[in-house]
């Protein structure tokens, strides 16, 4: 078969292998697996006569920066094994997440052309829109395609006692905002912006309602200009404390905020969930093992020996947190300096491509970009990256970032 064959199927069907496996993530194993199968027909498809045909599918920068967003993530886990408090789970680990480096390929290829991008990206976000409107249709009664939810919390699609809705739904918000804005205008935008503070507010997250408030502010003022969006971030708040009258959920969660204000360091602890120990054992990690890190994963196995006996988290059933909740903490006390100094390097290497690019393809790349900031964004709580979920999400993002970012300038193919 000529390598120019096997180059238009990829291009045919990267797109919406994609969407669908964003559409699985509630279903964890079933993703996982379409994950693992995308990453094997990539390496297929580009091993089809060595690699021939390979720069039909990725320019040269878009090669090179999707390996390296990967390696950024993947070579802190690797140089950790070895020293980790479970070298054997860690080196698992490292093993196990070398499938992403192909998988990030495919994705960048499905964003490659300005087709696979309308596919790809107006797919997730249509993807998201589903998931929103299933939250917004639990909130109001109570059914869902996730089944109901439990008492403190929206959970939507991905089911009670797995509060991922309102993270998930401010990560992607860019895509949603995007099919908002083209299928309906500026009305359309709106409208998704409500349903979203409404939905994330809900979900009951306060990482998601930081996430969500600055991909508003930013996407706003890009649509909209500065004086609008004052506008619209005065309706916002108006919209949160009606919504905050009528829910339950809601009212326990903002009062709990408000412990930060008046509440001293155990407010703010309160506040914070119980996270202040988690961050104080996670420094002490951090101290102990500067190197390196107490391994990817290994932070419950290491959090005993780095937290004092009357800790919360090790009273009762519990035996330590299971990550650091924050991903500079994560990093440095997972991977140590090492890691952190790569992590960095990845930061810059990401900025160094944008600052460089033409603003056709900063304009390629802006939703993606806008997603991938916000999910990353240091100052804030965070679920752990080095997770199969939360992992996975954000290397797609960066890979979304990278392929439509080094997309060729001409990449109109149809």
């Amino acid at each position: 078969m000529p390598a120019s064959a096997t180059t238009e199927r990829v291009f045919r069907w990267a797109p919406w292998w994609v969407v669908a496996q964003v559409a699985l993530w509630p279903t964890v194993g079933i993703a996982e697996a379409v994950l693992s199968l995308g990453a094997l027909f990539a390496l297929a498809a580009l091993a089809w006569r060595r690699f021939q045909g390979g720069t039909e599918l990725l320019t040269r920068g878009a090669w090179a920066l999707t390996s390296a967003m990967f390696l950024t993530y993947w070579l802190p886990e690797m140089l950790s094994a070895p020293v980790s408090v479970n070298p054997a789970r860690a080196a698992r680990e490292a093993l196990v997440d070398l499938r992403y480096l192909p998988f990030l390929w495919l994705v960048a290829m499905a964003v490659a052309t300005e087709r696979g991008r309308r596919i790809t990206l107006g797919g997730i976000g249509v993807v998201a829109g589903i998931w929103l409107l299933d939250g917004m249709a639990q909130a109001l009664f109570n059914i869902s395609l996730g089944g109901v939810s439990d008492a403190e919390r929206l959970t939507g699609v991905f089911g009670a006692g797995n509060p991922k809705l309102g993270l998930v739904l401010a990560s992607l918000a860019p895509f949603l905002l995007h099919v908002g804005g083209r299928l309906a205008g500026s009305a359309g935008w709106l409208a998704i912006a409500a349903l979203l503070v409404a939905v994330v507010l809900m979900a009951g997250a306060r990482a998601a309602w930081l996430t969500l408030s600055v991909v508003l502010a930013v996407a706003a003022v890009h649509r909209f200009g500065w004086r609008f969006s004052l506008r619209v971030g005065l309706a916002t708040l108006v919209l949160a404390a009606t919504a905050a009258l009528f829910s339950e959920r809601l009212q326990g969660r903002l009062e709990r905020t408000a412990e930060v204000l008046v509440g001293g360091e155990a407010g703010l602890d309160h506040a914070l969930s119980g996270r202040l120990p988690i961050w104080r054992a996670a420094i002490r990690m951090y101290q102990e093992h500067p190197i390196n890190g107490v391994g990817v994963r290994g932070f419950r196995d290491a959090y005993a020996g780095h937290a004092p006996a009357d800790d919360p988290w090790l009273q009762g059933d519990h035996d330590g947190a299971f990550h650091a909740h924050q991903i500079v903490l994560e990093v440095a006390s997972e991977t140590g300096s090492i890691g952190l100094l790569i992590w960095l390097a990845g930061v810059a290497l990401a900025w160094r491509a944008w600052k460089w690019s033409s603003p056709e393809a900063r304009q390629r790349a802006r939703i993606p970009a806008m997603a991938l900031a916000v999910t990353v964004f240091p100052f804030n709580t965070h679920l752990a990256f080095y997770s199969t979920f939360w992992g996975g999400l954000t290397l797609l993002l960066a890979a979304l970032y990278a392929g439509s970012l080094m997309a060729a300038e001409n990449s109109e193919r149809s």
